[in-house]
């Protein structure tokens, strides 16, 4: 078999952008990157070797590892049961694990992209994105990684058959392989539906950057759905959707107006039940405010946190410090990283 090799790279996201619970993304500077080879050597066991964001906790078995799992359900729903021979995998990671800033759902998509290019599918968008969303059920960090830019996307109501389709639990499109688990066991994974997701991509005005406030600690987006209430008032759901309305619009224009940035990005649906979770985040999303910090547009929590997420036309610095200075009186330290709106994922074949 001829050498082949590509490369994918994925970028990082934060879901939410404030309003947005589980309905837009973004995507970020940070990139998941996969440099791939096939035929390098004789062996039927896929090679990885990890770097960077989580290379001492991250698994390289391919049966155990998430991108190589979702990689070989995309195979095995074409009816290819195993990885070629002689696979390699590199994966180089800028993305930290458990900080909302979407380092599974990037670690999903780089899976379904690695699939189609094993099995040479070339498989389109919206499947891809089909695929993505029987894994992570919520579709705004994994199609803002997948497409790029700013993006709204929800999932469509399905017929009956496909919803039940679409359903099938995580246990059974990704299973655990047992230790002693052969070249047969897995096969036939369930099929996802088409069109499971649709999505938009809206407008962005190019002077506007993304700072995020890391917090040295992990939050599992488990555990910050667990505090979410399983029902809202009227008043609190009118308040997100007028401003979601206004901010999709507000963030393209330009220039862009802080104070209706600043008040578009204020949420009821779930910051405030997470603020128990992330100790300085009242006092963060409050104290820092356009007035105080010339060139704030707005601030929010990244995803399910703990990554605070300001837009901004600069002061980037003082955001960055101040936010830092709060922080730090909970006992908590914090990284920080100036961030441009990304692309896309993409795939570079090697000649």
């Amino acid at each position: 078999m001829p050498i082949r090799s590509f490369t994918i790279r994925v970028p990082a996201t934060s879901a939410n952008i404030g309003p947005g619970f589980d309905v837009v993304g973004l995507s970020l500077s940070l990139h998941l990157t996969l440099t791939v080879t096939v035929g390098a050597h004789d062996s039927i066991s896929p090679k990885i070797t990890y770097s960077g964001e989580g290379a001492d906790e991250v698994p390289l078995d391919a049966y155990k590892n998430l991108t190589t799992r979702v990689a070989l359900y995309v195979l095995r729903c074409h009816n290819i049961a195993k990885f070629p021979v002689g696979l390699t995998i590199h994966c180089d990671n800028e993305i930290p694990f458990g900080r909302g800033l979407g380092s599974s759902g990037a670690a999903v998509i780089a899976g379904v992209i690695l699939g189609s290019e094993l099995g040479q599918l070339s498989l389109p968008v919206e499947r891809l994105l089909d695929f993505a969303l029987m894994v992570e059920r919520h579709p705004d960090n994994v199609t803002a990684a997948l497409v790029g830019g700013f993006v709204g996307s929800y999932l469509r109501e399905l017929d009956g058959a496909a919803t039940e389709a679409a359903s099938v639990p995580l246990s059974e499109v990704l299973p655990e392989y047992p230790p002693d688990a052969g070249e047969e066991w897995g096969l036939n994974p369930p099929q996802p539906p088409l069109g499971i997701g649709h999505y938009v991509r809206f407008g962005w005005s190019e002077s506007i950057k993304a700072l995020a406030i890391i917090p040295r600690f992990e939050l599992s987006t488990a555990k910050a759905r667990g505090v979410l209430p399983l029902e809202y008032s009227r008043k609190d759901l009118v308040f997100n959707l007028q401003r979601l309305a206004v901010l999709t619009t507000a963030l393209a224009r330009n220039p862009p107006d802080p104070e209706l940035i600043y008040e578009a990005m204020k949420d009821r649906v779930h910051q405030p039940y997470r603020k128990t979770l992330i100790p300085g985040l009242p006092e963060v999303t409050s104290n820092i405010t356009p007035s105080t910090h010339p060139g704030l547009l707005g601030i929010c929590l990244s995803g399910a946190g703990p990554t605070i997420l300001a837009l901004a036309t600069g002061g980037y610095e003082a955001i960055a410090n101040d936010a830092a200075a709060i922080f730090k009186t909970h006992g908590i330290e914090v990284d920080w990283k100036v961030l441009e709106i990304a692309g896309g994922s993409i795939v570079q074949r090697n000649p």
